[in-house]
């Protein structure tokens, strides 16, 4: 059972279909789940995508950065679960 409920989850923005962001919640609450290092949860994360939606994915995990991506249409999403922000998105 997860610690986190991924109903917490929070979008900032986004520009992706409905399928692709359950993947996003349920994938990132079982990485923060499982994970401790941001680097770790990242990875986790571009790993899955890639394997479920195509290569190439990135994902950028942390509490505080700025970012300015170009992406694919309906491949970008930019959430947070609980106070940490995940922005990931298909590029290339």
């Amino acid at each position: 059972m997860s610690v986190i409920d991924k109903s917490k989850c929070e979008v900032k923005a986004e520009d992706i279909t409905e399928e692709m962001k359950e993947d996003a919640f349920t994938l990132a609450v079982e990485a923060v789940e499982r994970f401790t290092i941001e680097k770790d949860i990242a990875a986790f994360l571009k790993r899955e995508f890639d394997k479920k939606h195509q290569p190439t994915w990135h994902c950028v995990v942390g509490k505080s950065f700025g970012s300015y991506v170009t992406h694919e249409t309906r491949r970008f999403i930019y959430f947070y679960v609980g106070n940490l922000a995940i922005l990931l998105f298909k590029s290339g």
